[in-house]
């Protein structure tokens, strides 16, 4: 397939894969065997995901086991070695995980979150069952550790009022720093229309920022989307939506887009297209001026309508469906608390005699 007939997708799937024959290269040569296991049923960034969380195992093996640590190296480490470990090494590497020494960082170790913690574990997890059921070990250790707990927190999402200041900052900007307003006037458009879709469809950052000019239907109202897994899926806008994405267009008319980007539907000030770090900054720079106490990230838009699009249907498999959920229980998960709103809400809708006095 040429180069120039790749949407944004798979231009993104085909250089993690890139990335990804690096990383396993530097592993043990049995890694290869796994991730190509794998495949079939993973997503490409998963897989570098899992890379990525392997190497720091393997690392820490070299580090803090002093078998192993004579060995030579991270591609020296065998399947032997890894199946004498036993659930107490996959513990201790658990505990190591929570706070883990600097990798030639000045500034200090990284301290990883409870869900960095989980999905490290479920990684190696992943790894080690494959290795198991291959027969390539006798042993998996890191079946008998239990999943480190996560505390439930708070779903952070704008409320009404906090919606409407961050549009209106992203029209005026009068609540932006001097040198903030010195870009403002050149990419308002752009912006209002990027948090406009946002936040009237819920789709994700790495869609938005995917979308080519051509993925644009007015006729029927709706764009096209590459969700997860390189699945295409139509999500509907509505009014308010169709004005933003007609403005920006008039506006791009205008703009010769650099090589490479002649389809972006968002473009940069250097007339690339957008990336994700660049939506993140730049809802960050609007939210502030609206939700200064909540940590506002392109995914809390995303939220933030799946809160309004329940709250009006009370249909969570119309949300699950929309923001491209597979399995409607992670909707559940996240709007858990509004559900049990509307359950309590319902406990005076059926009544079982009539009231005398009515």
């Amino acid at each position: 397939m040429a180069s120039d007939s790749l949407n944004y997708s798979e231009k993104i799937d085909r250089e993690n894969i890139r990335r990804l024959r690096e990383m396993i290269s530097e592993l043990p040569p049995y890694c290869r065997t796994y991730f190509r296991g794998i495949e079939p049923r993973t997503q490409s960034r998963t897989r570098i995901a899992y890379a990525y969380d392997l190497r720091i195992f393997f690392q820490y093996l070299i580090d803090e086991n002093p078998v192993i640590a004579k060995c030579g190296g991270i591609r020296n480490i065998t399947l032997d070695m890894l199946g004498q470990l036993t659930p107490t090494d996959i513990e201790e590497y658990m505990e190591y995980l929570k706070y883990r020494p600097a990798e030639a960082n000045p500034r200090g170790g990284v301290m990883n979150r409870e869900t960095g913690v989980k999905r490290k574990v479920s990684s190696l997890k992943s790894f080690y069952k494959y290795l198991y059921q291959k027969e390539m070990v006798e042993n998996d250790p890191a079946a008998r550790v239990l999943m480190p707990k996560l505390h439930e927190k708070e779903i952070i999402r704008l409320d009404v009022d906090e919606v409407a200041l961050m549009l209106d900052q992203a029209e005026s900007g009068d609540r932006l720093t001097e040198r903030q307003k010195a870009f403002h006037e050149k990419t308002k458009i752009r912006d209002l229309a990027i948090l406009t879709l946002l936040l009237g469809t819920g789709i994700r950052v790495s869609e938005c920022v995917g979308l080519d000019v051509n993925d644009v239907d007015f006729r029927n109202d709706g764009i096209r989307v590459h969700r997860k897994g390189g699945k295409e899926q139509v999500v509907y806008f509505g009014d308010e939506v169709e004005e933003a994405l007609l403005n920006w267009l008039e506006e791009r008319e205008h703009i010769s887009p650099a090589e490479g980007s002649e389809e972006a539907l968002f473009l940069s000030l250097q007339n690339r297209r957008m990336n994700v770090r660049s939506v993140e900054n730049m809802v960050k720079k609007y939210a502030r001026t609206a939700a200064p106490l909540k940590k506002i990230t392109p995914h809390k838009l995303r939220s933030t309508y799946g809160t309004s699009l329940y709250r009006e249907t009370g249909d969570i498999y119309l949300v699950a469906d929309v923001l491209g959920h597979n399995d409607v229980n992670t909707t559940r998960k996240h709007y858990a608390a509004l559900q049990e709103d509307r359950r309590r809400s319902a406990r005076n809708k059926v009544r079982l005699r009539e009231d005398p006095e009515s």
